[in-house]
């Protein structure tokens, strides 16, 4: 986190309890556009927002604390850093939050600490050429939220979750019925039916899956 970066989310953003989750709060912007134009990024600023899927498995994680309990988790584009702020309160050892985006790393930050998680520390992870070594060995517990929105991201994540779970890690992803899911190659679990932003979904509730890779 720079001061440049820190600097970037602080402005853009304030407090607000996530709907699902109100365990959890985030900085969070109210709307989207000028804030993407603020950023000069190609990718939106996912950091900024509570998105579907990375509430429902939020909920999920914090519902079922027995699945990080005590374990080494990594959240994968983890944006804000919700999934992993729940890990951490469902009493996850050790969280690796990671992103690509050096604005996102900040967010994450900054949101750790306001939830009183010390234990989520921001790690830059591109999942393009990322290996489980890349996120500070191997963890026990993989996590992957609204990572199936478009494709080659999809196929990168998918490939990335199967391997981890080759690997003996317990992997969970959860997704608001995106386009690019792999059903075939996910067992569903349970569903949520979350609030969300109109001015990013258009809708006021998706209902999000929970998967696990078997």
């Amino acid at each position: 986190m720079t001061p440049e970066t820190q600097a970037l989310v602080r402005s853009a953003t304030r407090w607000a309890a996530v709907p699902f989750v109100p365990e959890v709060r985030l900085l969070t912007a109210a709307e989207p556009f000028a804030l993407w134009d603020r950023t000069a990024r190609d990718a939106p600023p996912f950091w900024a927002f509570p998105w579907a899927g990375g509430q429902g498995l939020a909920r999920y994680v914090l519902d079922h604390p027995e699945t990080v309990a005590g374990r080494g988790v990594l959240d994968v584009a983890s944006g804000s850093g919700l999934v992993a702020i729940a890990a951490a309160k469902a009493g996850a050892r050790s969280v690796t939050a990671g992103d690509i985006d050096e604005n996102a790393l900040a967010a994450i930050a900054l949101n750790a600490a306001a939830n009183d998680t010390p234990q989520v520390i921001p790690r830059k992870l591109d999942l393009a050429a990322a290996g489980q070594s890349d996120a500070g060995g191997a963890p026990a517990v993989i996590l992957a939220a609204d990572v199936f929105y478009q494709r080659d991201l999809a196929a990168m994540a998918l490939a990335f979750l199967t391997a981890a779970r080759r690997a003996g890690a317990i992997v969970l992803a959860a997704d608001p019925a995106r386009a690019f899911v792999p059903r075939a190659e996910l067992t569903a679990l349970m569903s949520y039916e979350i609030p969300v932003l109109t001015v990013l979904e258009d809708t006021p509730i998706k209902q999000v899956t929970i998967y696990t890779v078997p």
